[in-house]
């Protein structure tokens, strides 16, 4: 069978395949699960033709539909085909046996994160066991500069790659943080190679972060504990860090 000319093969078009992106990329930047006629207002279609989109993208597990309100929002079918890459199955295979003797040795759970479109989004966790721990549930993210997480992966990369990173991560906020600020907590953290924080999110839960970097000295992702002060424990949040800072460097040489 001849192959069509370059020329022929740039005008082929998919409709149906692109109708369906169409109303992932559109809840994927939404904050708010939306009504099928919402859907179609954004993308100025039918809501016949979105309905059928939506009824296929439903029944393949890529949306979930609110009974009580017929809203839509993503799945995590999208994360888990992700989680499926050669890449991402390398990382994982290696970070989390090392995060397992890290959480049984520190008693606090610990995640592993990496930045998507301008967002944290846990890939891994570890769970301790012991009578209480807080532990993220896998896909969870935030906003990557409103996180210890995204900003310790953040501040390890090139001007220009932190730069994308931070209009990505701003994009998604109303009100975004002034940037020299952030810059300054940035460089901080990677003066100092890690960062203990209270978390920005939640009262009481000190975050502790450190890096894994390729070869170049960049980050790939992170290794964050989300730490509740225990009456008694033997553990100082900084030898806590200490301990994620050696692991982060275990993980990072097994990957090189």
């Amino acid at each position: 069978m001849t192959e069509a000319p370059v020329e022929e093969r740039a005008g082929y078009s998919a409709p149906a395949l692109e109708k369906g992106l169409d109303i992932l990329e559109l809840l994927a930047t939404e904050a708010e699960p939306m009504t099928t006629r919402q859907i179609s207002e954004r993308l100025g279609r039918s809501k016949s033709e979105i309905f059928r989109m939506v009824y296929v993208l439903v029944e393949r597990g890529y949306l979930r539909r609110d009974p009580a309100t017929d809203q839509l929002s993503l799945s995590n079918r999208l994360f888990e085909l992700g989680m499926k890459t050669p890449r991402s199955r390398t990382l994982v295979e290696v970070a989390l046996p090392a995060m397992e003797r890290l959480t049984a040795m520190v008693g606090h759970a610990s995640h592993l994160v990496v930045i998507s479109r301008g967002e944290t989004v846990v890939i891994a966790h570890a769970a301790a066991r012991t009578d209480f721990n807080f532990t993220l549930r896998l896909g969870y993210g935030n906003p990557t500069t409103e996180a210890v997480s995204g900003r310790t992966i953040i501040a390890f990369q090139s001007a220009e790659r932190r730069a994308a990173m931070i209009r990505d991560s701003f994009a998604l906020l109303e009100t975004p943080p002034p940037l020299d600020k952030l810059i300054e907590q940035l460089d901080r953290i990677a003066a100092a190679g890690s960062v203990v924080a209270a978390s920005h999110r939640l009262v009481g839960v000190t975050d502790i972060c450190a890096p894994i970097l390729d070869r170049s000295g960049w980050a790939i992702a992170g290794i964050t504990i989300p730490c509740l002060q225990r009456v008694g424990t033997e553990w100082a949040f900084e030898d806590i860090r200490d301990q994620l800072v050696k692991v982060c460097h275990e993980i990072s040489d097994a990957l090189l």
